[in-house]
């Protein structure tokens, strides 16, 4: 990787945890750009995807946002992401055996599935701390 890819890598990856909620792609590049106004989308998205490799950062698919990774070498593992509707905050959390349970069953038709993307939008405990029960 050369010198100047390795620098807006880490920039990326730096705007990211700087951050509390995902941050898309596009935001990332406005920020990037206060610095280097001749960056462009194909230079981010390449970083977010050397990112995602080294499982340093996770892609939200539902909000199309990225976000770094709280844990370490996460690379192997799916991550089920709860995020909240409200505030916009995202958990991530790991349950192996939940994904190892959803590919049998969806394995029993004989799909194979090459990856798994669990996403639960709610209310997190801070926000539905104030709210009345149902």
């Amino acid at each position: 990787m050369s010198r100047e890819r390795s620098k807006t890598t880490d920039s990326v990856l730096a705007i990211l945890r700087r951050h509390r909620r995902p941050v898309s792609a596009y935001d990332v590049l406005g920020e990037l750009q206060d610095t280097n106004p001749k960056i462009a989308p194909p230079t981010i998205y390449r970083a977010l995807a050397a990112l995602m490799d080294k499982g340093l950062v996770r892609r939200v698919e539902s909000l199309n946002a990225f976000m770094a990774c709280k844990g370490r070498n996460r690379r192997h593992h799916t991550s089920i992401m709860s995020i909240c509707d409200d505030c916009g905050a995202v958990e991530e959390s790991i349950a192996p055996d939940l994904v190892e349970d959803l590919s049998v069953v969806i394995g029993k038709s004989g799909f194979e599935p090459t990856r798994h993307v669990i996403e639960v939008h709610g209310v997190c405990a801070s926000c539905g701390a104030g709210r009345m029960p149902a």
